[in-house]
């Protein structure tokens, strides 16, 4: 063994012995924020930490790098003020709408504890999270009888977030009016385009004028707002209840097994912890592009049938900005982050003019 390799073993000796040593510190400031949560104090301790830098630096017995130390002690001081920040204030979830919208349904679920942050659209929240303004963004990535939200997949396609968890919301749409409307007062209905389509033959049958809105809970607040007992919203039990609208008629979907699946888009790919009723059940997402060649994308097919993988789902997307090119989204029953995985990403990185692992999930229940 030469000095590198030495070397190189020495440091991947010490990568472990640091990554036990960093988890303990962890721990021990989720118990401290724990302490500070229910006592009321700052997560800031300006003082302890100007304390921490000037007895560990101490520690350092070389001076060529004691500063280096220094720059690494406040990188980790730094990171388990943001923990305990989290730990008391809770994420910050974005999603897009207002409160009441099915994203907000969705991502209350996903994470009960999060503090929700409304955005104007999908590209809002996608790029705050990006961004480090919040922790995840909770966005629709398909409908059962629409399909695929495209902007939100050109999003992550182009993008740098991952997904690490999906979950199934069920679509019941309800016509909502004002305290004392009844069916024969309404005449015109406001509600999200998709939705509006959703419920087209009750629609029809009704001879309703129609109105688009950004989503559903912002028709159901103009209904509020505006007082009108002839116009109506298409929007969900809980928006009724937060805007205290009536509901004048009950799941008027033409379909009523629609469902949405929205998805939690974060800056790490980090495979979530699986429900006890979910375990071995994981599905994993890849995008990418194939060289202009004949075969190409039949290679690529094959690569993935061959490790072992079943496929959900394979769909094409036009590229933005290049006139007839296309990339592709695949869903496969399975864990990308295993060994075999891995080795499958190196062969398709290999064949693909680009290549991006998009997330391991658990797809949670409806």
């Amino acid at each position: 063994m030469n000095e590198m390799e030495k070397n190189r073993k020495i440091i991947s000796e010490t990568d472990e012995q640091m990554a036990g040593l960093f988890e303990k510190r962890m721990n021990a400031a989720r118990t401290i924020a724990e302490f500070k949560r229910e006592f009321g104090l700052p997560v800031t301790d300006t003082e302890r930490e100007k304390q921490l830098l000037a007895a560990n630096r101490k520690y350092i017995s070389d001076p060529e790098i004691e500063e280096y130390y220094v720059e690494f002690l406040k990188n980790t001081i730094k990171i388990s003020r943001e923990y305990q920040t989290r730990l008391i204030n809770g994420r910050k979830v974005a999603y897009s709408g207002v409160e009441g919208a099915f994203a907000y349904i969705a991502a209350k679920k996903l994470i009960p504890e999060g503090e929700y942050i409304a955005c104007k659209d999908f590209t809002e929240a996608y790029r705050g999270v990006e961004n480090g303004e919040f922790d995840c963004a909770v966005l629709p990535v398909e409908n059962s009888g629409a399909g695929e939200v495209g902007e939100v997949v050109d999003l992550v396609f182009s993008g740098n977030l991952f997904v690490n968890g999906i979950i199934e919301q069920p679509i019941h749409h309800n016509l909502l009016g004002v305290k004392g409307a009844k069916l024969s007062d309404i005449k015109t209905v406001i509600s999200h385009p998709q939705a509006l389509s959703q419920c087209a033959g009750f629609i029809h049958d009704h001879s309703f004028e129609t109105l688009a809105y950004t989503n559903t809970a912002a028709a159901a607040k103009a209904v509020f707002e505006g007082g009108d007992k002839s116009v109506a919203a298409i929007a969900s039990d809980e928006t009724a209840g937060l805007f205290g609208l009536d509901i004048i008629e009950r799941e008027i979907n033409d379909n009523l097994n629609n469902t949405t699946r929205f998805a939690v888009l974060s800056r790490s790919l980090a495979k979530p912890q699986a429900p006890a009723d979910k375990n071995g059940n994981e599905s994993s997402i890849l995008m990418f592009t194939v060289q202009n060649r004949a075969g190409a994308l039949a290679q690529t097919l094959n690569i993935i049938g061959a490790h072992g993988y079943n496929m959900k789902s394979l769909r094409s997307r036009p590229m933005q900005g290049l006139q007839w090119n296309y990339y592709f989204y695949i869903e496969v029953e399975g864990d990308l982050s295993t060994p075999d995985g891995r080795d499958m990403i190196t062969e398709l990185s290999a064949l693909c003019a680009r290549l991006k692992y998009v997330g391991t999930y658990f797809s949670y229940g409806k």
